[in-house]
């Protein structure tokens, strides 16, 4: 399960920069998860739940997630569209040429606290 290990990463962060912004207490997460992560919501949000257990910092705070389709730009037509059941052909010209543009990300947007 790498989720937990994405997780903790994700708490180190919000760690430091609370501690850069002198915050005392988190009360809200908000984590942008892109569908090529293979990141599961489910997992990481158990991950928070255990991980907020043992820190003060985190311990009444509510983690939403916001997860992020797989986006293609066809090279050819230019055409920006979401990618389903793996297929990576543009809906506009049906060409083969289509580049990622969305989907990789895994990044703490915003978070809240006092």
């Amino acid at each position: 399960m790498h989720e937990l290990s994405l997780m903790e990463s994700v708490v180190r962060q919000l760690r430091a920069s609370a501690a850069e912004n002198d915050i005392k207490k988190i009360t809200r997460v908000l984590l942008v998860v892109g569908k090529m992560t293979m990141a599961v919501p489910d997992a990481l949000q158990f991950a928070f739940e255990v991980l907020q257990k043992e820190d003060e910092l985190l311990k009444d705070a509510v983690l939403e997630i916001r997860d992020e389709p797989i986006r293609g730009e066809c090279r050819d037509c230019h055409h920006v569209f979401d990618i389903e059941n793996h297929e990576f052909l543009c809906p506009s010209c049906s060409g083969p040429n289509v580049k990622i543009v969305g989907g990789r990300e895994l990044y703490i947007d915003f978070y809240e606290g006092d």
